[in-house]
């Protein structure tokens, strides 16, 4: 195949593609031109401003918390000199290895009223009840403190990988012209790593939306509890569905505004990434640091790990042993399998958009990313309805040739639960390669062509070895989420195929918290595989001096 016909068979196949990860979306988004049922338009009527304003004011503090801790944490971690920088630069991502939804369980097992913490505060000082204040860990600020605590990871490496990319040269010459390192930060560094940052926020965001546990346990009104209470409770999927539909566009509305407000500004680093001066700190400085690293590690990782591991140790599930190793496997080849396709897929999208950036195509990829705003649930069910019609008609088709009932095809397969990993997590991915793919230089796709080289080549040879940094991120997220999700899991799984999540669910709505904490232990050490092997490769791309088009060059 000709370079010139690529440049119009890959936009193409992104386009196909988008469409056929846009399915479910739309099924979900069609439940707008069905009728809607009276005892939903009462409900509707009567509860969603409260749901309205409560997700609101959770998105924008969790917003603000992942931005600060994950923005301030890269930076300190990539262009300063902190003591012991080699730890935090991994061991800051090791909360995304925590359910948001355990975190909230065992926060609010140490400090409800009749938890160790405020158990140890009234018997040292003497209290009793209502002779002291204590934060009430159910509630709205509660929950911005948990999710905040497990998402700020998104922010920091989609934050800290834009910072490695930068161009060391453009730093150095912000400090030869007389700016502090804080000026250099806020008026060079911070501009040009916005894609990324905007990027991580987002999916921060869209994780709050999506959330069900948390905010069911802590008892708030947000949209996904309503989506569940309005299936469930009032046995009205259209009207779930038709509520998934109103965050969707929610969803859009909020990404289409802050990718206007970037306006004709462009991102592309001036020179090729090079290593820069770190900024050392000391003093109080030093210290200040340090604090600022290791504290939302204690609060997202190290104190509800520990506390994990001692109901583990006191308990545990009696079933540990050989049937953790079937449940680790199946965990971990869903996420590895899912997660690889996820970013393949994201990088023919993305790639397509920038040759080809079509309106149609610019659509599809934004209706195919929205799925990340969905519970898992909904986009279970937006799966059922085209795969579940897809084995009717193939099994009509079957029964008139062979003359007896194949059975089902598509649904209960495993194919059709990565399909669903698929639309739950593309945007993902393509927010973080769309990100890492912004910040190369125009220029460089003309000189690859001036050498001769299509758009095949030129992605493989030039634009992957740029941006590899943001494709294993891209891979990390994507593989820590899976290793997390839990409802599309439980509702499309193949029969006798459970994961990790799945047994902490099944035990956690026993009330069993003690025995579940075996195997959510078993998710946070399989997700630190992940953490681990980005950090080592983040650190070579961090090294890398080497411009792809001079291997390219006859």
């Amino acid at each position: 195949m000709t370079g010139r016909s690529l440049y119009r068979v890959l936009p193409a196949a992104g386009l196909v593609v988008a469409g056929a990860l846009s399915l479910p979306v739309l099924t979900v988004a069609g439940s707008l031109l069905v009728p809607a049922d009276g005892p939903w338009v009462e409900f509707v009527r009567l509860v969603l401003p409260r749901y309205v304003v409560t997700t609101v004011w959770l998105v924008l503090g969790v917003g603000a918390g992942t931005l600060v801790i994950g923005v301030g944490t890269a930076w300190l971690v990539t262009m300063c000199r902190v003591p012991g920088q080699r730890i935090w630069q991994w061991a800051l991502l090791l909360p995304m290895a925590v359910p948001a939804y355990l975190l909230a369980y065992t926060y609010a097992d140490l400090l409800q009223y009749a938890g160790p913490v405020q158990t140890a505060l009234r018997a040292w000082f003497g209290w009793s009840r209502g002779d002291y204040w204590f934060p009430q860990i159910r509630s709205l600020g509660g929950a911005i403190f948990v999710m905040t605590c497990v998402l700020y990871p998104y922010v920091y490496i989609l934050a800290r990988a834009a910072f490695l990319e930068q161009s060391g040269a453009v730093l150095e010459a912000s400090r030869t012209l007389g700016h502090s390192p804080w000026s250099t930060f806020w008026r060079v560094a911070l501009p040009l790593a916005r894609p990324g940052i905007a990027a991580g926020v987002a999916l921060a965001g869209m994780e709050v939306l999506a959330d069900f546990g948390t905010v069911k346990h802590f008892e708030l009104d947000t949209f996904a509890t309503g989506i569940y209470v309005t299936w469930f409770t009032l046995g009205s999927p259209v009207g779930a569905a038709r509520l998934a539909a109103g965050l969707m566009v929610f969803v859009l509305a909020v990404m289409s505004l802050e990718r206007a407000s970037r306006g004709s500004r462009r991102f592309h680093p001036a020179a090729a990434p090079r290593r820069v001066a770190a900024f050392p700190l000391r003093g109080w400085r030093a210290g200040a640091a340090v604090a600022a690293c290791l504290l939302p590690l204690l609060c997202g990782f190290a104190l509800p790990a520990g506390a994990l591991a001692l109901m583990a140790v006191t308990a545990g599930d009696p079933l540990f042993g050989p049937a953790f190793l079937r449940l680790a496997a199946n965990t971990l080849l869903l996420a590895l399998l899912a997660g690889t396709l996820a970013v393949a897929v994201a990088a023919l999208i993305a790639y397509g958009l920038r040759l080809e950036p079509s309106p149609l195509m610019r659509a599809a990829a934004r209706v195919a990313g929205l799925g990340y705003s969905v519970p898992g649930a909904v986009i279970a069910v937006g799966v059922m309805i085209p795969f579940g019609y897809a084995d009717r008609v193939l099994g009509t088709w079957l029964y008139a040739a062979a003359g007896r009932p194949p059975g089902l095809v598509f649904s209960g397969t495993i194919f059709t639960l990565v399909y669903a990993y698929l639309v739950r997590f593309l945007a993902v991915s393509l927010n973080t390669v769309e990100a890492g793919l912004g910040r190369i230089r125009p220029s460089m796709d003309d000189a690859a062509r001036t050498l001769g080289h299509g758009p095949g080549s030129t992605l493989l040879r030039v634009h992957a070895p740029l941006m590899r940094g943001s494709l294993l991120a891209a891979a990390l997220l994507v593989v820590v989420d899976l290793l997390k999700e839990l409802p599309a899991t439980l509702i499309l799984r193949p029969f006798n195929f459970d994961t990790l999540a799945v047994r902490v669910y099944q035990l956690a709505s026993d009330e069993r918290l003690a025995e579940a904490s075996t195997a959510a232990l078993a998710i946070v050490a399989v997700g630190i595989l992940p953490v681990l092997l980005l950090d080592r490769t983040m650190a070579r791309v961090r090294g890398a001096r080497h411009d792809p088009l001079e291997a390219m060059r006859p």
